[in-house]
């Protein structure tokens, strides 16, 4: 094994791991497990974090359905047995060199890499929001100790006006700003307080989801709660303490106009990218995201190098659902690599996104590469479910941290289906 305590900032650590995987989340924890069962090589991951969160449960955190210590648990307890954990920051890549720098200046070789950091919030891009985060009505789920604070807003709301907003692609989760919104919407309701509320989605994409599929479903779920929609509108500015909030609307002849409104409450839904070391690297396309083919996870340049999850290139929903069915992709084209032999797995672009839409009631969109509609349930996804919520609630959990971050493949099964245009 190689030695991290050395103090070497210039030389690479000798001996390199056979696999090294930067980043410690959903992806990095799955890869690493799998691989742990199948190949007999040394591992490491990059993590500089102690904790790791399961963040799908965040949404049901801001609506009070679960606490934040359901969604956390210490990073220690999730690296695979025989792993190395170094818990280090990444800085940047050379990957002709075969080697990952550290934020503290080591270099760590490797034979082979994958690269799963996720994306970065980028809070600073709305001028005001940092200075009241988590005060003045103004909350966000994108942050797990922040969640909470959503729920507080919510459930002490009296009357006014709530807004909720999304900011231009990409985004961890497209459906997550929506659904705080409806379930916002639908505890008002239940509380008796929906007519003294008024509430606004402001979105800056031109549709309410990005397969056209699911739209009407949502669209119905927008009218039914009686929110009212703002497309094209980016946030870009907020007085907490004031209690507004400026939106950059492109009109329909393209011109750019501010929109100033006033609110009670806000979620804020931060913009993001990857992140910054990654930005300007070797191995990143031009919007800063390793660049693999779509189906296989390889890099298209160095093939020893592969990446997935939401720092990963493909046109793909950057939800854990997607990361479940790179996984086993990228293990097993990593290890035909290692063998010399030609990786022949694909992945199909699958993503999920449970679009809560009111407490008990789910849409559960499962879709592919080009929009394809691809179901585990020969159910119409379009139809809000308690069993989806259920789903949701129960399952969902339970599979992440005892089953794929344990390397399990298990897997429902999706496919393509064709179901009736909507009444």
């Amino acid at each position: 094994m190689p030695n991290l305590t050395a103090d070497s900032h210039a030389a690479p650590i000798s001996a390199p791991y056979d696999v090294l995987i930067v980043g410690g989340g959903a992806a990095g924890i799955t890869i690493a497990a799998m691989l742990r069962g199948k190949i007999s090589g040394s591992i490491a991951i990059i993590e500089p974090a102690e904790t790791h969160a399961y963040q799908p449960g965040w949404t049901l955190v801001g609506a009070g359905v679960f606490s934040l210590r359901q969604t956390v648990k210490k990073e220690a307890s999730l690296i695979p047995k025989g792993v190395e954990w170094i818990k280090q920051a990444a800085a940047s890549f050379e990957p002709d060199a075969h080697c990952v720098v550290l934020a503290d200046g080591r270099r760590i070789p490797y034979r082979y890499l994958v690269v799963c950091p996720g994306l970065q919030l980028d809070w600073s891009k709305i001028e005001g929001l940092s200075e009241t985060l988590g005060r003045n009505g103004v909350c966000s789920n994108y942050r797990g100790d922040l969640a909470a604070y959503t729920w507080e807003c919510i459930k002490s709301f009296q009357r006014g006006t709530m807004i909720f907003t999304q900011p231009p692609m990409p985004i961890k989760c497209p459906g997550a700003p929506q659904k705080i919104a409806y379930l916002a919407a639908d505890h008002l309701r239940k509380t008796g307080k929906r007519a003294a509320t008024e509430i606004k989605f402001c979105t800056a994409l031109d549709a309410l989801f990005g397969v056209a599929f699911f739209v009407p479903a949502l669209k119905s779920a927008m009218q039914d709660h009686q929110i009212a929609v703002q497309y094209k509108s980016v946030l870009k500015k907020i007085d907490g303490p004031a209690k507004k909030a400026i939106f950059a609307v492109t009109g329909a002849d393209g011109s750019v106009s501010d929109m100033v409104l006033d609110f009670d409450m806000i979620h804020v839904t931060p913009p993001q990218s990857a992140p910054d070391f990654l930005k300007g690297s070797p191995i990143a396309n031009q919007a800063g995201f390793v660049e693999v083919d779509q189906a296989s996870m390889q890099h298209v340049t160095y093939k020893n190098i592969f990446g997935l999850g939401d720092a990963a290139s493909t046109p793909n929903s950057k939800t854990a659902a997607a990361v479940r069915q790179q996984a086993p992709v990228v293990v097993r084209n990593l290890i035909a690599a290692m063998k010399a032999e030609q990786g022949r797995a694909a992945y199909d672009g699958y993503g999920s996104c449970p679009l809560t839409t009111g407490y008990g009631k789910i849409v559960l969109a499962e879709f592919s590469y080009g929009g394809k509609i691809t179901p585990s349930f020969p159910l119409d996804p379009r139809k809000p479910r308690l069993s989806a919520w259920l789903l949701k609630t129960k399952f969902l959990p339970y599979l992440y941290w005892s089953m794929m971050l344990k390397g399990s493949e298990f897997d429902i099964g999706h496919k393509e289906r064709e179901f009736a245009d909507a009444a």
